[in-house]
């Protein structure tokens, strides 16, 4: 399986912060944050990674990760010249993923979850990662039935049907780039990841998992905060 650590975006909520640098770059507490979804790509037993990046601060990505030999991996870059949507990136990355399947993780979120086994036993269709969250109405957010079988994924509704949120790290088999080349774009103009989501889930190829440790999205101050609060006390119990 290969790895896309999908870095783009302008990162606008974290205005002023993102006005000289991109989003994924801001520290928490003592790494950068693109540290935070590389490591879990690498605990996963991933070695092969894209990181797609904005064209304003490509060099910056390549300056600090280099071609990954320092952290055991092959890295490479592609540029998202817009922010198109999360699912553009399978069409970026076609030629690198050469027919394998992915594993595609945020930039911005960060997991104290190991997720090595659920990418092992991974074979085809598609496998999300939810959480329990106070705000779903900020995400895209799970339905389910009475036995906790998948039906809906609705993005940012205005009355969420649970409280569970799809987070930012998803695996797919390879049929996820032509998947992603048949979506149109939605009202905001973008492909997006939910209504990929929602094609494996009508085929009934589908799969929800439960993020059993911390899940943040560090995309606002609060969470960038409550980010470096809970790297720093994880530091200090480690010492």
């Amino acid at each position: 399986m290969r790895g896309i650590i999908l870095a783009g975006g302008a990162g606008t909520r974290l205005s002023p912060l993102t006005k000289v640098t991109s989003k994924q770059l801001l520290p928490i507490y003592n790494k950068p944050m693109i540290y935070f979804p590389l490591e879990t790509l690498l605990q996963a037993g991933i070695r092969e990674i894209l990181v797609i990046v904005a064209p304003d601060h490509a060099g910056d990505f390549v300056k600090l990760l280099g071609s990954g030999k320092e952290f055991g991996c092959k890295i490479s870059y592609e540029v998202q010249d817009k922010p198109n949507g999360l699912a553009e990136a399978f069409i970026i990355a076609e030629n690198f993923l050469d027919k394998e399947n992915v594993a595609l993780i945020l930039g911005d979120n960060l997991f104290e979850d190991d997720f090595i086994e659920p990418v092992r036993r991974f074979k085809s269709g598609a496998l999300v990662f939810a959480s329990r969250v106070p705000d779903p109405e900020r995400f895209g957010v799970v339905e389910f039935d009475q036995n906790k079988k998948v039906i809906s994924i609705i993005e940012k509704p205005k009355e969420p049907k649970s409280d569970y949120a799809v987070t930012g790290l998803y695996v797919y088999d390879n049929a996820v780039v032509q998947k992603a080349k048949s979506l149109q774009p939605s009202s905001r103009g973008e492909l997006e990841i939910t209504d990929l989501n929602t094609l494996y889930l009508s085929e009934g190829t589908l799969e929800v998992a439960f993020v059993q440790g911390k899940w943040l999205d560090t995309g606002t101050f609060e969470a960038l905060y409550q980010a470096t609060e809970f790297v720093r006390t994880k530091e200090l119990q480690e010492k």
